[in-house]
Formats: structure tokens, sequence, C-alpha cells
């Protein structure tokens, strides 16, 4: 597993990182959540061996980052933050000199290079220098690099940054599939990312933990949790479905979107909704183009929370 206890970082009087403590086990993909400045890239170089922690220790399998580092290493795939390269190297001459970076050698060197460039679409561009690519397939390069061993542990710091929508979702495809047999730890601000992907989430603010949950207990939080959103066919009746909705005792209270006929009721605390503003909508004869009941937003959590 990854393991840190008390992780510190101080940097003069800064503390970037404060007091973290944290495990992630086998099948784990954790989202490590967090606002700019909040600690979440000095937490992966840390946990990666690339940032000595002022104190605390970090473990990756049972292997200290600091005492153990090329065992801790060597079962660890790390993408950093802007995915560094050397850009005069073509693709195929930068993947070779990772595998022998990694000691792979024969039939599996062969069959890790064929997996990595085959799943992250990289044939196109194995003549390439890398200081040509576009940042997408840059992108696709250092997470080729950091998988290419196939190892047990995965940091990813911002993987789908860069990328574009069909992209996102071909590294997030592969990142469910890897999932399966090992660790992984992504630092993302992109809280789609954490519904795609993520079994936990941690938020980290101000260099601490303020929240470990899973994106569903944390979508749980969210003042529009169990909340009903409807938008109407014909906007001329928004105002008087408004004051209907508000009227129900259930309801907490009423948020119209005039420009696309839109409003959303939120409930009083504990309280379920949806059924009582269903039957409202049909005995008042309402025309929806929709009603659903909302999960929660985690947009809104995370900006309660880290600020």
């Amino acid at each position: 597993m990854i393991k840190t206890e008390h992780l510190t970082k101080r940097y003069g009087t800064l503390t970037a990182v404060d007091d973290v403590s944290f495990e992630v086990g086998p099948g784990e993909v954790l989202g490590f959540l967090g606002p700019n400045g909040a600690g979440k890239t000095t937490t992966m170089r840390m946990l990666a061996g690339f940032v000595t922690p002022t104190t605390g220790r970090a473990s990756i399998c049972g292997h200290d980052v600091e005492t153990e580092p090329l065992a801790a290493k060597a079962a660890l795939g790390y993408l950093p933050e802007g995915a560094p390269s050397y850009g005069e190297m073509t693709v195929r001459r930068f993947l070779d000199f990772i595998a022998d970076v990694r000691a792979l050698e024969g039939a599996r060197r062969s069959a890790r290079l064929e997996h990595v460039i085959e799943h992250l679409h990289l044939g196109a561009v194995l003549e390439q220098t890398i200081d040509t690519l576009s940042k997408g397939f840059r992108r696709r390069v250092g997470l080729a690099q950091a998988i290419v061993h196939d190892p047990p542990v995965l940091i990813l710091d911002e993987p789908t940054d860069g990328l574009d929508p069909n992209q996102k979702h071909e590294v997030r495809a592969l990142i469910n599939d890897m999932a399966r047999d090992k660790i992984i730890v992504i630092s993302t601000h992109i809280l789609e990312e954490v519904d795609a992907v993520c079994s936990r989430a941690i938020i980290i603010a101000r260099g601490r933990i303020v929240a470990d949950d899973t994106p569903a207990g944390l979508a749980a939080r969210s003042r529009y949790h169990n909340a009903v959103t409807m938008q109407l066919e014909q906007p001329g009746q928004l105002q008087t479905a408004r004051a209907a909705v508000a009227a129900l005792p259930v309801v907490e209270r009423v948020e119209v979107s005039e420009r696309d006929a839109r409003l959303t009721a939120l409930p009083r605390s504990g309280a379920t909704i949806l059924p009582a503003v269903s039957e409202l909508a049909a005995r008042t004869g309402l025309q929806l183009k929709e009603l659903h009941l909302e999960s929660g937003r985690l947009d809104e959590v995370f900006r309660t929370i880290t600020a």
C-alpha cells in the first residue's frame, strides 16, 4: 500500500504540507484534490521521493521512500506535473531509454512497449522529437513512461491536463482498467475526474487534509443532495411553478434560471422531496422537458470545504 505518516514540508516560514497522514490500498483510485497552492504537488513529490519531507515519512509497498529509495521507486510509476521529458529525443528513443532505466528485457520489454504505444495511441508520433509534439501528445508520452514497467503503484499528477475530450475519455478508461490490480493516486483539480475514475477522494487545503470520503459521500454533503431540478416547456409557467414549489412544506428554497426556464428545489434537512414535486407538477399541469433528482454537486462541496 501507500502510507504517509504525519508528512510535513516547510520552506522557511511557509508550511506547504502540514501533518498529512493517509493510506491507500490495492484496488483504490484516490483523487487528491485541492485549490492551487494547497500542497497537492508537494505531497506527490514527497511520495515519489523527489522532495524530502521536513518531518514524517512515506512508504510505497512497505519500502520507506527515504531509507529504501530504489525499492520504493521500482514499485512506482510517476507522472509529474507538466510531464517533463527529453525534448530532443524521439518518442521511440525516449520510451526505449525508460525501458532501459526500468531494466526491461526480452519478450517482456517488447510486450510492455507495444502495450503503452497501442493503448496511448503513440504509433503515429514515434519518430517525432518530443519537443515537436502537442501538449496532449506530450502528456500521453509522460503517462506511457509511468506505466511501461507495469508498476503496482501509480502516482499521476494531472494525468488528463491538456487532453481533448476524446483523449480524456481514453486515459480515464485506461486508468479504470488498471485500477483492478493497482494502487492509483491522482492529483487533480478537475472535479469531473473524481466522478469518472476515483473510488475515494481526499481534499487538501492550506497543506492539511480537510475531507476524506467516497465521491458519493462528498456529494451527500452538498446542499443540492436530493434536490429536484425541473425544466419547463413553457417559460411563462416559471413564476407560477416557483411559487407552487416554494409553498411545499418539504422545500427549503427554490433557485430559478430564467434563461433556460429551469428551477431547482432544495429540500429541508433530511427531507425527500421528489414525490411531492412530481405530484405537484402533474396536479398543476406543468409542461416539463425534464425532471431529475440531484445526487449533490461536488463543485459546491469543494468550494465550501476549501474556502
